[in-house]
């Protein structure tokens, strides 16, 4: 399927940055593959513990149904989602981000739950947004947890520095929406003020702070904070178990410090799958603990194998559940979001299963 398929291939800046990123993730294999022995890693690989491989695949099942419950606590302002439809959403999206660059499958899955919701894509948004606030407070939390029991690389810790600074910031704006008095009286005369071409955009950045508000002053938000930290948990697990089951006996500790630099290494959009830059920091952050590269490029294969290939099935099956296909998709928000159709309703929820 091409990878083209929510960007337009005329326009040259979205077929620049896809370039951009299919030579960085070869130039990343070409480094991660660089001087492997390969008789070595084949038998590696045929000494695969399968018993700790059903496990991991478990909780990384397991960390989007939290997500999943979380999500769901989140659009309670906007309406009432169950869990299972929200983690399909959820595994859909996923599924787009494994063959479409540029994490696209986040427009997807805000499309399919505005579609069920019978709300507008923009009112979907917010949700999306705090997710991506808990998920940098908790990754903050992760690696200032795991820098007291592992010794982490200086360059690493400076990284995580200006992360923590970014998601501090994110977090001081996310309080400021919150708890500011909202103007009221006004109305249109207090929009005829503004200069006419900042009008919308004015409008739209009003929509999202109001709901932002409605979440941020739910009484389902602490919970949805709360159940983040699981999201994160099992995601660790599942990576350190598939170490355990590649033969790698390193502390869970050092399973989730690797994880975490892998996981602060792809938060950028970049090629379907993050290939590429996903096994370059596997490795990157496995040999700062020691492990031979061989050895370490062999795990980046077999974690990336074995946590991927259930997400491509489950979210084939979540997106076929729609009833849609991605072609469809594309074209239907590409309507939501076109200048003739910003103030548009999305279609009623009924066509979808």
């Amino acid at each position: 399927m091409s990878g083209t398929i929510l960007h337009s291939t005329r326009d040259p800046n979205a077929i620049a940055r896809m370039v951009l990123g299919y030579v960085i993730a070869a130039a990343c294999l070409a480094w991660v593959f660089h001087g492997i022995r390969g008789e070595t890693l084949l038998a590696q690989m045929k000494s695969i513990r399968w018993g700790f491989v059903v496990v991991a695949v478990a909780f990384d099942v397991l960390s989007y149904g939290c997500q999943g419950l979380r999500w769901r606590l989140l659009l309670r302002p906007a309406g009432y989602l169950s869990t299972a439809r929200a983690t399909q959403a959820i595994y859909a999206g996923l599924f787009t981000n494994e063959i479409v660059p540029f994490r696209a499958g986040e427009l997807v899955r805000a499309y399919l739950v505005s579609r069920w919701l019978g709300i507008t894509l923009l009112s979907v948004v917010p949700s999306m947004a705090i997710e991506r606030l808990f998920d940098g407070i908790w990754l903050a939390v992760g690696i200032a947890f795991t820098a007291i029991f592992v010794h982490l690389p200086e360059s690493l810790l400076r990284a995580a520095d200006i992360f923590g600074g970014v998601v501090l910031v994110a977090t001081a704006l996310f309080v400021y929406l919150v708890f500011r008095k909202e103007r009221t009286g006004g109305g249109e005369s207090s929009r005829e003020r503004i200069w006419r071409p900042l009008r919308f955009p004015a409008s739209l950045v009003e929509r999202l702070a109001r709901g932002i508000r409605d979440i941020g002053t739910s009484r389902f938000f602490y919970l949805s904070l709360v159940s983040s930290s699981l999201i994160l948990m099992c995601q660790i697990l599942s990576f350190w178990l598939v170490m355990r089951a590649y033969g790698l006996h390193l502390p869970l500790s050092v399973g989730a410090a690797a994880f975490l630099i892998v996981h602060l290494g792809t938060a950028l959009p970049n090629t379907p799958s993050n290939v590429g830059t996903y096994q370059f920091f596997t490795v990157l952050a496995l040999t700062l603990f020691g492990t031979d590269k061989t050895t370490a490029t062999g795990f980046s294969v077999a974690v990336f194998v074995i946590l991927t290939v259930p997400l491509w099935i489950i979210g084939l099956g979540a997106l076929a559940r729609t009833g849609m296909r991605l072609k469809d998709i594309r074209s239907e928000i590409g309507t939501l979001i076109s200048p003739k159709e910003k103030g548009a309703q999305p279609p009623s929820p009924g066509g979808c299963r």
